[in-house]
């Protein structure tokens, strides 16, 4: 299922999101199997889906889909690729409508440091944004490269377009920059944090910025519960009618393969 909230969350909905998140880890400790050995062949990932609905004082319904897939050849090429689709309404009037694409290409110049290629896809209806695109290319070093413990940082160069309602194309040259972290809890759990940046060079003041936070824990050695906080925030946004910061709490269940 997926929670929503725009621009702060309120403390019930924080005070519940810790409270699964506790128990999906106490039962995911205590009734999950060992996670099974690596898969054999060079792709790995989870397709996720997650849908809720209430009725009464307001009548609302919220979907969400993702994937995130790995390509490792187990050479120094490694190709990733993840997407997150969001839509909901409430009362009938549409309260979220936002599709994010991304795939990189990375190749390990050594052991800590990497070269990529990456393309940028995002598309925001309540951010008045019809469509983003930013190819961008870079280079990154693993600080942490651990089974345990992953940390990576990046900085690169390329160019951004993007489409507003009633408005011309854009087009700009881009500067991007991300963090993120991995970190295993356990053979059954998972943290994941990611935080980035993207810049335009005609208006650095105009620059996307995106955080995301999730924990995941098995329930079966095949399925996962995954629970999601995910802060997006436009610095100029095309009207000032439009506000920059939107906030959303995602729960999903999620295939690995």
């Amino acid at each position: 299922m997926l929670l929503l909230g725009r621009d702060v969350m309120t403390p019930r909905i924080a005070v519940f999101s810790f409270l699964v998140l506790a128990v999906t880890c106490v039962c995911a400790e205590a009734q999950a199997p060992p996670a099974p050995p690596a898969p054999a062949g060079p792709w790995t990932g989870t397709i996720g889906a997650g849908l809720a609905l209430t009725g009464g004082n307001t009548d609302t319904s919220t979907v969400n889909v993702s994937y995130d897939v790995t390509y490792d050849p187990k050479t120094k090429n490694v190709v990733k690729s993840d997407a997150l689709f969001l839509r909901g309404k409430t009362d009938g009037a549409l309260t979220i409508d936002r599709l994010g694409f991304n795939v990189r290409d990375q190749y390990n110049l050594t052991s800590r440091m990497f070269t990529y290629g990456q393309l940028q896809y995002l598309r925001d209806t309540f951010k008045a944004i019809d469509f983003l695109i930013a190819p961008t290319a870079g280079l990154g070093y693993k600080v942490i490269d651990s089974p345990q413990t992953a940390i990576t940082v990046d900085g690169g160069v390329g160019g951004v377009w993007e489409k507003n309602p009633a408005l011309a194309v854009k087009t700009s040259g881009a500067l991007t920059a991300s963090q993120r972290l991995t970190q295993k809890l356990s053979d059954t759990a998972g943290f994941v944090e990611q935080v980035s940046g993207l810049w335009k060079t005609t208006d650095l003041g105009d620059a996307l910025y995106t955080f995301g936070a999730g924990l995941a824990a098995a329930v079966t050695s095949k399925t996962q519960l995954k629970i999601e906080l995910l802060d997006t925030y436009k610095s100029k946004p095309p009207s000032a009618t439009i506000k920059s910061n939107d906030v959303a709490l995602i729960f999903s269940i999620g295939y690995k393969f």
